[in-house]
């Protein structure tokens, strides 16, 4: 396709650009952000996950000629609905809206959307047609018209704070100084005798300014509840398009206030850190009242001091990383700012740092008089939630403001007398972990190699021996025993047996250089081989003998081995297969974790979840049905995975129930997961949820307790006494109870669904109830995945700050200690949404393994005991067709193994790596949609030669819509084919002793370490998610694959080769599984009912889980009990209050 030139704007356009709500996909709307902003347009980025109040409140106060939003989640209809009407009723229907969700809209809702009144929804196929280019093109002409042109009175509104009015005369001033200059006149006349203070706030670009602003926003709000502020923020234009990205907002949570507005302004001009139109804006928000007006420059380096005139105080903000002290006499603000910032104080070197500042602001202002200490100067950490040294900062500017304009903004605020200190996720001396672990790798196979030759040079000594003797020597502990080859005087030649002793005395210094452990290997070796031959192979699990037959037998009546040993004799072979490959259920596992596969129980998993509990509830039912086991995933629709509640709110409305169940209370799980016993050793429950995972685990836990309740009423007979006290309890309450909604499903025994509406203790006695509690919690088997830091890094469901939600899964496996939860991961350390996001699999296992290291350094500076944490530590792996996904589970299994038995002294239970793996989605084309089974296929016999823990295969039309059940039975029929049918497969280590797989394995393990090292450069893998080198390294892995896609140097059939006649189109589905709109009611109904009946426990509750976090106690402790009576969006607000909101990233 021709390269498309940019479309010239006439006019100065502005575009809001975000993603829906709940929706984490932002690499779609990055890259559309960037090309609008290439072809000349004023952009304001909002980022991942807005709601349409957001996004319609920043059009107008920005005064946006169009909103340009994607949607991946659903919901799509309502979500730009709303926004249109939001639209016309706040008096701004002229902003355009623009949007595009992939093959997520269906050319029918496009269509509706169209005829509604949105502008333009762009599908697939105008990709195609258009290009990228292309569509921007169109949008922004589309969005080309005049604003400011027309002034209707807007100045006799602004006294009341009319956003629309505020921005229009904004935009008059910026686009149309001439036509704007009468009203500007009257304005500056009516604002002569304002006293309204100005803080003006400038510093080096990257110092955090964006973030420190919000902060010292969020203080002024609590420290003023009456009280309104207005911002502006000055970004610079490019000179060689005109275009900006006004970013600033995507990095505020507090401005989303009635009592707050903002502008963005871009510079218009080269060079500057201010716009010429910003004593314009402020004017218009001082004759707006705005009792406090900050404004905020771009910072383009060491002289900001033009922001001098324009406010009545101002800040500097900078960094610790500000060079030699001698850098500081070049800074023009450090002679003129009222106050100093040091932000980012966790930086090496701040209190250096700020000693230097203090001591150059002393000289610069001639106070010699004053302690250096008493300078205005302060080390501050505005990205972490309620730094002291924030709120001391905040004090001192409002103090000043108050000092030098006689304002009445007398702060209340209560601050300790604290300097900002980092709350350390990893110690600072432990920040080499990840090059400590390689090193530690790299030391083991160099040992092993030299032992290895050690091991071979005995070997030729040994048969050296046996030739010059002509009898085999006998080996022991000891080494050769001499007697087994001494030559008698009868046997043998003087010159033999001399020759024989040299040997053997020889043999003996050189067996010095081996170690024991390896020596025992060899002698053990003839022994290991021997139990494989037996028929029947004995070992221990947990002090549970097994016995497992160690052959099958083929029709043809052969007997194949389930584990083949190589057939090696030299003891070098032999030692450096021990070392580095192993049976299976033997240090470093690197073909397996057992001796032998569990009996009975395919690694199977499948994935459900669509519309309320009951639909899901059903669809587990259908796909274990006939299965002795029952492992069942759960994926979570995006009100649930963003830790809200379902809200008849359009925006949230519309995806209750799409692409996942909707979970936001105890009931809810129970009728979930009603008709499986949770406990039972062959049932097993994963949960994709990640920010509001510690809430859903606290669900699902009293689920399960509560089932067990119900086994204790029934075996006890105390079903009658008990639904009396549950009928007494909702009669007082005069509510109705919950009920299971429709028919119980084939298989559902209505197991869970007695204590609807109650939970056990409010129906047993506490000993009882806490008996049953004990027990349950030691049995119960799954998986939560709640991983946060693959969140930051790839998929965006973050909802806490990062180290809030860090302390929380903490706070669980601590939890999981103390109550000795031995069968449930508390955390799925996930590659899979990594891969999903674009890493190629080097990359994939790299940032999944080194994110796994991270949990274990910062569990381990939490006083837990290894042996403790590392067996509830569970791994998630994606599988698509590269050649080293082959090896993937393999090389993770080493590298973990090595590092835990040696590194960090883990037991054997630990150090063993247990992985989930997932065919690609990325994998599935829309294009040839009947291809996408072969491909599963093919990663699904990867994932089972390479001995996977469980797997899940995806259905063939995944790409196009939610899996329908003839398209989940062909999935499920792909590993039932190779497990029951395929020869090969009844062997368990079928890929070992490879040339390629050990060739594979040993180059993929090399560049995890190499990548290892890359992440210590950055200082840890907290430290490289600062810098967003993760994100980065995951959206160019992408890209190159898609350019390859894209122009066929990387061949997919049926996608850009082997093409139908047809052209192999797009495939439209035939149904889209969507939630009904009585479902959808329904959950607000069960909601409603939920918040009533519980009124007078909630507050408690909730205050109790806030005083918690205050005070530093176990959170999760607090949460199984705030679960019984709490939603899931109560508890996400009341932790929000004393954790923080997860901030997002450009």
């Amino acid at each position: 396709m021709e390269q498309q030139k940019p479309y010239n704007p006439k006019n100065k356009v502005r575009i809001v650009t975000a993603a829906s709500l709940f929706d984490g996909h932002d690499a779609a709307i990055n890259i559309m952000r960037r090309i609008i902003q290439s072809t000349g347009v004023e952009v304001i980025h909002l980022g991942h996950d807005r709601s349409v109040e957001e996004v319609v409140n920043t059009a107008i106060q920005e005064d946006a000629n169009a909103i340009a939003m994607t949607s991946y989640q659903g919901g799509h209809n309502e979500y730009f609905k709303y926004m249109y009407d939001l639209l016309h009723e706040k008096g701004a229907g002229h902003i355009k809206i623009f949007g595009g969700g992939g093959g997520v809209i269906l050319p029918s809702e496009i269509s509706e959307l169209h005829e509604y009144g949105i502008t333009r929804i762009y599908s697939p196929d105008d990709g195609r047609s258009l290009g990228l280019q292309g569509m921007i093109n169109d949008l922004v002409e589309r969005a080309d018209y005049p604003i400011g042109d027309k002034l209707n009175g807007e100045i006799d509104h602004i006294e009341n704070k009319i956003p629309t009015a505020i921005a229009r005369l904004i935009s008059a001033a910026e686009n149309f100084p001439e036509i704007a200059k009468p009203v500007f006149d009257q304005i500056h006349t009516n604002n002569a005798n304002s006293k309204i203070p100005v803080l003006g706030i400038t510093g080096t670009g990257g110092a955090g300014k964006s973030s420190l602003v919000d902060e010292l926003v969020r203080r002024f709000l609590i420290d003023f509840p009456e009280k309104t502020i207005g911002l502006i923020s000055v970004d610079p234009s490019k000179r060689k398009t005109g275009g900006a990205l006004l970013g600033d907002r995507i990095r505020m949570n507090a401005i989303n206030n009635p009592r707050v507005y903002m502008r963005s302004l871009a510079t218009r001009q080269s060079n500057l850190a201010l716009s010429k139109y910003v004593a314009e804006a402020i004017q218009v928000l001082k004759a707006a009242k705005y009792d406090l007006i900050i404004l905020e420059t771009s910072g383009i380096g060491q002289s900001d001091t033009e922001i001098m005139d324009h406010s009545d105080v101002s800040l500097y903000v900078m960094t610790p990383e500000f060079g030699a002290a001698t850098q500081l006499e070049k800074i023009d603000m450090l002679d003129f700012a009222d106050l100093v910032a040091l932000n980012k104080f966790d930086k090496r070197g701040a209190l250096d740092a700020i000693r230097d500042v203090k001591k150059q602001y002393q000289r610069n202002h001639n106070l010699w008089d004053i302690n250096p200490d008493e300078m205005p100067v302060f080390g501050t950490i505005a990205s972490q939630f309620n730094d002291p040294g924030m709120n001391t900062l905040y004090k001192a500017i409002m103090d000043k403001i108050v000092e030098k304009t006689e304002s009445e903004l007398k702060s209340t605020f209560q601050i300790t007398k604290e300097m900002s200190e980092k709350i350390f996720v990893i110690p600072p001396h432990r920040t080499r972990y990840l090059s400590e672990i390689a090193e530690n790798n790299r030391s083991y196979d160099e040992i092993a190699l030299s032992q290895q030759k050690v091991a071979q040079k005995l070997y030729g000594i040994f048969k050296t021996i046996e030739s010059v003797s002509g009898k085999i020597p006998q080996i022991n502990k000891a080494g050769i025993d001499d007697n087994s080859v001494i030559l008698s005087e009868v046997e043998g030649l003087n010159e033999n047996r001399i020759f024989l002793n040299l040997l053997l005395n020889q043999f003996d210094k050189v067996k010095m250089d081996l170690d024991p452990y390896n020596w025992e290997i060899i002698l053990n070796w003839d022994e290991k081989v021997a139990k494989y031959k037996n028929p029947i192979y004995s070992f221990k699990v947990r002090d549970k003998e097994i016995k497992i037959a160690t052959h099958s037998e083929s029709l043809s009546h052969l007997q194949i081995p389930k584990i083949a040993l190589p057939k090696y004799e030299a003891w070098g072979d032999i030692l450096r297969w021990n070392l580095q490959e192993n049976v299976p259920g033997e240090f470093p596992f690197a073909s397996g974790l057992y001796p032998f596969k569990r009996e009975g129980e395919d690694p199977s998993r499948m994935f459900a979840g669509e519309g309320g509990p009951e639909r899901t509830n059903k669809r587990f039912h259908y796909v274990s049905a006939g299965l002795p086991a029952k492992r069942l995933s759960t994926a979570f629709d995006s009100v649930t995975l963003y830790g809200n509640d379902p809200d008849i709110r359009p925006d949230i409305y519309g995806k209750i129930g799409n692409a996942g169940v909707s979970i936001c209370c105890l009931d809810d799980a129970k009728k979930l997961y009603s008709g499986f016993d949770l406990v039972h050793a062959l049932t097993s429950v994963s949960m994709t949820i990640n920010g509001p995972a510690p809430m859903l685990l606290g669900f699902f836990m009293n689920a399960a307790i509560d089932q067990q309740c119900e086994y204790y009423i029934k075996a006890n007979d105390l079903e009658k006494e008990v639904e009396a006290k549950i009928n007494k309890i909702y009669k007082e309450k005069g509510t109705e109870r919950p009920r299971y909604q429709g028919d119980l499903p084939e298989g559902n025994n209505g197991l869970g669904l007695m204590l609807l509406g109650v939970t056990g203790d409010q129906v047993l006695p506490l000993e009882v109830y806490n008996e049953i509690k004990v027990k349950t919690l030691s049995q119960v088997r799954g998986t939560v995945q709640a991983d946060i830091l693959k969140e930051d890094q790839a998929q965006n469901t973050c909802i806490f700050s990062t180290e809030f939600a860090l302390r929380l899964m903490g706070d669980v496996q601590e939890y999981f200690i103390t109550k000795n939860v031995r069968n449930f991961y508390s955390v799925s350390i996930s590659g899979y949404h990594i891969a999903e996001a674009g890493a190629n699999p080097i990359t994939q296992l790299a940032f999944t393994l080194s994110n796994g290291f991270t949990y274990v350094e910062y569990y381990l500076s939490r006083g837990m005991n290894i042996n403790d944490f590392g067996p509830n530590l569970s791994f998630f792996f994606s599988n698509g067709v590269d050649p080293e996904y082959s090896v993937i589970g393999r090389v993770a299994r080493k590298i973990w193994a090595k590092a835990m038995k040696n590194k960090y002294g883990a037991n054997e239970r630990a150090q063993m790596l247990k992985y989930h793996i997932q065919t690609s989605g990325r994998s599935l084309h829309a294009q040839e949609i009947d291809f996408n089974d072969i491909r599963t296929t093919l990663q699904a016999l990867y994932a089972i030669y390479d001995n996977c823990n469980s797997l899940h295969t995806n259905a063939y039309d995944e790409a196009i819509t939610t899996p329908t059940e003839e398209s989940v039975r062909r999935a499920m029929a792909i590993q039932l084919i190779i497990n029951k049918e395929l020869g090969l497969a009844k062997n368990e280590n079928p890929i070992q002793g490879s040339f390629i797989i050990e060739e594979l394995t040993d180059l993929v393990e090399a560049a995890v370490l190499q990548e290892f090292d890359r992440i210590t450069e950055r200082g840890g893998v907290l430290g490289a998610m600062e810098t967003m080198y993760q994100r980065s390294k995951i959206q160019e892995e992408s890209l190159y694959y898609e350019t390859l896609k894209h122009n066929g140097d990387f061949p997919i059939v049926g996608v850009n080769t082997f093409l139908s006649s047809k052209g192999s189109p797009t495939v439209i589905p035939a149904e889209v599984i969507r939630a009904t709109e009585e479902e959808k009611q329904y959950q607000i109904t069960m909601l409603d009912n939920l918040h009533q009946f519980h009124e007078a426990k909630v507050n408690e509750h909730l205050n109790k889980l806030q005083e918690a976090a205050i005070k530093n106690e176990n959170l999760f402790d607090h949460l199984m009990e705030a679960t019984k009576v709490c939603s899931l969006g109560q508890i996400t607000s009341a932790l929000f209050e004393v954790g923080g909101q997860y901030r997002r990233n450009m």
